[in-house]
């Protein structure tokens, strides 16, 4: 489902949909994100989800001319690690994924429906711990990294990723003398 508002643009992804994906129609309908326009996914709390999310993050940064490497390296590391750590550490069923440019930033946000176990946080982690590194790697990846309680008990997690200035496309053009 692909839902336009004047504001962003809004996939919702069923556990059916995510169960059959890439053989589902929103991935034809993610791939034309409107320039100019932040996205916004929601999707149930499947790990399966996490590389979707990936996906359509990719996706969104293709019709925004996000071309950088290391910026899109840096929106999907983030978006991985705060999608993971929603699943594992929260009581959602359902998380909302926003992306949004503004200038040089790009402004990548999670939003669960709370009850999250430990607060999320940078720590480090010890070398037997399995886990406990990502929000680390993310801290040094980004420009800034927070968190907000909202009013409706859930939380977002947010960093800002610097956008590198992208050099003009090169417009292939005959000359004649």
């Amino acid at each position: 489902m692909l839902p336009t508002t004047r504001a962003r643009v809004q996939i919702t992804l069923s556990p059916r949909e995510v169960e059959r994906w890439p053989d589902t129609a929103a991935r034809a309908l993610a791939h034309d994100w409107p320039k100019g326009r932040p996205a916004s996914f929601s999707v149930p709390t499947l790990e399966r989800v996490v590389p979707i999310c990936r996906h359509l993050a990719g996706s969104w940064m293709d019709s925004q001319d996000i071309t950088d490497e290391g910026v899109r390296y840096a929106v999907s590391l983030v978006l991985s690690e705060l999608m993971t750590n929603a699943i594992l550490h929260t009581n959602s069923v359902w998380i909302t994924g926003h992306l949004r440019k503004t200038g040089d930033r790009l402004l990548v946000e999670v939003h669960d429906e709370g009850g999250a176990s430990v607060a999320a946080h940078p720590h480090r982690a010890r070398h037997a711990n399995e886990h406990g590194r990502g929000l680390a790697l993310v801290a040094q990846s980004v420009q800034e990294l927070g968190m907000r309680l909202e009013a409706d008990g859930g939380r977002t997690v947010w960093a800002c990723v610097q956008v590198t200035a992208q050099a003009p496309r090169q417009r292939t053009a005959s000359t004649s003398r």
